[in-house]
């Protein structure tokens, strides 16, 4: 079995993909895919994504908000609140975004911090996003003690020494449709020199489809693309990689119901 360690059930068109939530999850499960993590963005959304999945007993959810989201406020106590619902089994996604926000680094950093300070209270693991901002994402996690919790750098474009530095300090690194472009020859480098027992692999669905589906609206059902491309690139079978990765998954977010 597989699982899309990373998606956003909630933000499919479902319009074309067959009308409905059911039909897109039925697909992917008919791929042997069996466990799903949808994951929040903003806080104002987040009743919404629970309610959107809460009949899927192999969907789990998150409680965050994402660094690019900076227009919405919120307060500790409030994420802290929403996060405890025993469904919550990871907060986030949260971290830091230089590439696209520069400008909010005050902001973003303020935010990262006070989801590391959740996820050490509730014992819940973290969802990293980090682009252009390797060394101050690597200083808050070390400086909030984030390897209590640990989690996840998702969809990594990063090098192998942040990659080596987060696993240092308990986390894993997740690995999207982004490593089957063409322009990602040092991102299969890394992909390559990790180890088998500390990656995860994703969809970030909508978002980011893989070869040969490149152009179209992604889906939970294209991580089996993700994962065939990664056991390639790591010289075993699907079958090793995809059990690997599943026991990775249920390590990590120890709340799930394994399914």
């Amino acid at each position: 079995m597989l699982v899309d360690s990373h998606c956003h059930l909630d933000k499919l068109k479902l319009e074309e993909l067959g009308g409905s939530l059911d039909s897109v999850l039925d697909s992917a499960r008919a791929r042997g895919i069996k466990q799903f993590l949808c994951v929040s963005v903003t806080l104002d959304d987040f009743p919404n994504m629970a309610k959107t999945v809460e009949s899927h007993a192999d969907v789990a959810i998150s409680c965050g908000v994402h660094p690019l989201h900076n227009e919405c406020q919120f307060e500790q106590a409030q994420l802290l609140k929403l996060a405890d619902d025993p469904k919550v089994v990871a907060i986030g996604e949260t971290g830091l975004d230089y590439f696209y926000s520069a400008d909010t680094i005050e902001w973003q950093q303020n935010s990262f911090r006070q989801h590391c300070q959740v996820a050490n209270q509730l014992d819940k693991p973290l969802i990293i996003h980090t682009r252009d901002a390797r060394q101050d994402t690597l200083d808050i996690l070390k400086q909030e003690g984030a390897d209590k919790a640990g989690g996840v750098l998702h969809c990594f474009t990063e090098s192998l020494e942040m990659a080596k530095a987060a696993m240092d300090l308990n986390f894993y690194i997740s690995i999207s449709g982004i490593v089957t472009f063409g322009n990602a020859t040092e991102l299969r480098d890394v992909v390559r020199a990790l180890p088998l027992d500390r990656i995860l692999v994703e969809t970030d669905s909508p978002w980011l489809a893989p070869k040969p589906y490149r152009g179209k609206q992604n889906q939970p059902a294209y991580v089996h693309e993700v994962a065939q491309f990664v056991a390639d690139l790591k010289g075993v079978s699907l079958a090793e990689l995809s059990e690997q990765t599943t026991n990775n998954f249920y390590q990590l977010f120890k709340h799930a119901n394994r399914a």
